[in-house]
């Protein structure tokens, strides 16, 4: 591991931002400017050959950390109240910024594994598609762009995947509202299906702690 983090050293020099050893995986932290670029060093170098792309992901870290309350563990009830927001909250370390893209590389000839990781700052946050660096990352693209509403420049096709057409907002960012924008129905005048705004109570969900020693039916 120390060996891989060193060649990365070596090989990327001030490309590589932060190098994290955590658990057996390493993760390389670069600009999002910087990703092609560094993408083909990581494919094209004999003793990396990171040639395999395994997956792309989106990630927000807004409220990242924070908790409703500061425990370690469950009480002997279980949490089945709602939170009330006034509560005091654990605070959230600080990122580079709100959104990160993570790259999964696999190198069969050296069985090595690496993460590669961009923060995103912008809105819209923003950074170069690898497609032509890994064909693989055309869909996982897509995907990312659809769910966080990051834009991947030089895409060859860049739209929605998962949701629907009409789908307003980017559904794993923290922000959007777990009911939803707007709701589908079938109009019976019209005879087909129809949007409308959504229609379903906002609920504070806070699930219980289910216990497997007898108390609850286990």
């Amino acid at each position: 591991m120390n060996r891989l983090v060193e060649r990365l050293r070596e090989l990327l020099g001030a490309r590589a931002l932060d190098l994290i050893v955590d658990r057996g995986e390493v993760t390389l932290v670069v600009d999002g400017a910087d990703v092609v670029d560094v993408g083909e060093a990581l494919r094209d170098t004999p003793d990396l050959a990171f040639k395999l792309l395994l997956d792309v992901s989106g990630v927000d870290y807004q409220t990242y950390g924070q908790a409703d309350w500061r425990t370690q563990e469950a009480s002997s009830t279980g949490f089945s109240r709602g939170v009330s927001r006034a509560q005091e909250t654990v605070e959230a370390p600080a990122f580079p910024g709100r959104f990160g893209v993570v790259y999964h590389l696999l190198s069969v000839a050296h069985n090595l594994r690496l993460r590669m990781k961009a923060y995103l700052g912008d809105e819209p946050p923003r950074l170069p598609s690898v497609v032509d660096v890994w064909p693989a990352a055309n869909w996982y693209e897509r995907e990312a762009f659809d769910l966080f509403g990051i834009l991947f420049e030089g895409h060859p096709d860049l739209r929605r995947i998962l949701t629907d057409y009409g789908f307003i907002g980017h559904p794993f960012r923290k922000d959007f509202p777990l009911e939803g924008h707007v709701e589908v129905r079938y109009d019976a005048e019209k005879q087909r299906v129809v949007y409308q705004p959504v229609t379903i109570e906002n609920r504070v969900l806070v699930p219980r702690v289910i216990r497997g020693d007898g108390r609850h039916g286990h």
